[in-house]
């Protein structure tokens, strides 16, 4: 049994859609951000860094979209969200999971909170994390080709749900990740599965929809 704590929108949405798309039985607890519910001692001793997601395993806590995200495809290996070692497509799966964690949404956090970066300006601290996503849609737009339709073939991945997620967070940026032909199509065909629908219904959303 798992308990997603989660927060409309936010970096719990690859967490919330992994386990609809898995079918297992889960939990949400909604975490008010607005209320400051991520700051009540209580959630800080499931998640000290006071954000979203936790995830309760088995009533363990963890935490890390990405992390979560290669823990429930790996318990539910039958699912095929994650590549098994013996595939090719592993390390090219575990590559783009651990440069999208490291580069693609500590770049969005900068992007979103620019005054959260001491002696620096705002713009420039924008203009930096702008260049950084988009150069990472570029590099995606040249991984996918036509011949493909998901990430690392002809079936999504972990990989794919993280991306779309990510890809849903420059909806409103000056150039967002549909301005790539190829990721166009990509979200098109993720935004499409039940999933997407699903969660979309029990987390209130409509943008980008």
């Amino acid at each position: 049994m798992y308990t997603l704590y989660y927060s409309p929108g936010t970096a719990s949405m690859v967490v919330h859609q992994i386990l609809i798309e898995l079918g297992v039985p889960h939990e949400l607890r909604r975490v008010d951000l607005d209320a400051g519910a991520q700051r009540d001692p209580e959630y800080l001793k499931l998640n000290p860094g006071g954000v979203v997601p936790t995830l309760l395993i088995d009533g363990q806590p963890f935490v890390e979209s990405s992390a979560l995200a290669m823990i429930l495809a790996e318990r539910h290996a039958g699912a095929g969200l994650s590549p098994t070692p013996e595939s090719p497509q592993r390390p090219f799966y575990l590559q783009w999971m651990l440069h999208i964690a490291n580069t693609l949404q500590p770049a969005y956090r900068l992007w979103f909170y620019p005054h959260d970066v001491p002696g620096a300006g705002a713009d420039a601290v924008k203009a930096a994390a702008r260049a950084r996503i988009e150069a990472t849609w570029q590099r995606l737009e040249d991984f996918l080709t036509h011949d493909k339709p998901y990430l690392l073939g002809e079936a999504p991945t972990a990989l794919d749900f993280y991306v779309l997620m990510l890809m849903r967070w420059s909806r409103n940026m000056p150039k967002p990740a549909t301005a790539w032909p190829r990721l166009a199509a990509f979200g098109q065909r993720m935004k499409a599965r039940p999933s997407w629908k699903k969660l979309y219904e029990r987390e209130g959303l409509t943008e980008w929809a």
